[in-house]
């Protein structure tokens, strides 16, 4: 495991990088493996951001902060961090001592509504192209994940399924899942 503390508009310090290393390292010790955890410092208009993104088995956390004070953006987001770590490990025990329920059939959105037109006419530019590792995972535990990066939806491959599939988060609050077919 290793940390990346980078900088963008700002020069980091070593006292700044030893303090980031410092608290990230308590929140590393709930995992048996991390991957290389980053640790982005920016200055936009005065505010002080840190963003820090730590690859552990399964998940992925993630967190950013904004405030006047480099050190106190660093204590929040460490804060965030923990509280999502704290958040998983309390479903993951709930699930170990409870069996989870099935998603409702209702909450799966039916094959036509997910289809939005497009217009030939338009002329789309792709400005970012990401990529990721997929690890194979439940809608569940994709729904888990997907709350714990705070997002609307997750892409994941499913097991069961046999392919890529998307959770997101509706509305009302409930779950959709949106499972592709080729034709």
């Amino acid at each position: 495991m290793a940390i990346i503390v980078k900088g963008r508009n700002t020069v980091v310090s070593p006292a700044v990088k030893a303090y980031v290393e410092k608290k990230i390292d308590k929140v590393t010790r709930q995992f048996k493996a991390v991957g290389d955890i980053t640790a982005v410092l920016k200055v936009e208009n005065g505010n002080h951001i840190a963003e820090i993104t730590v690859p552990a088995k399964g998940i992925l956390l993630r967190a950013q902060e904004s405030t006047k004070d480099m050190y106190s953006s660093i204590d929040l987001v460490v804060e965030k961090i923990e509280r999502q770590v704290h958040k998983y490990k309390t479903k993951l025990m709930k699930r170990k001592y409870n069996n989870f329920r099935e998603v409702p059939a209702e909450t799966v959105p039916a094959a036509g509504q997910a289809a939005v037109p497009a217009e030939a006419e338009e002329e789309f530019s792709i400005i970012r192209n990401k990529s990721f590792t997929m690890n194979p995972m439940t809608p569940e535990e994709a729904i888990l994940q997907m709350n714990l990066l705070n997002h609307d939806f997750f892409v994941f491959y499913d097991p069961d399924f046999g392919g890529v599939s998307v959770v997101y988060r509706r509305k009302d609050g409930n779950y959709g899942l949106l499972e592709p077919k080729m034709e």
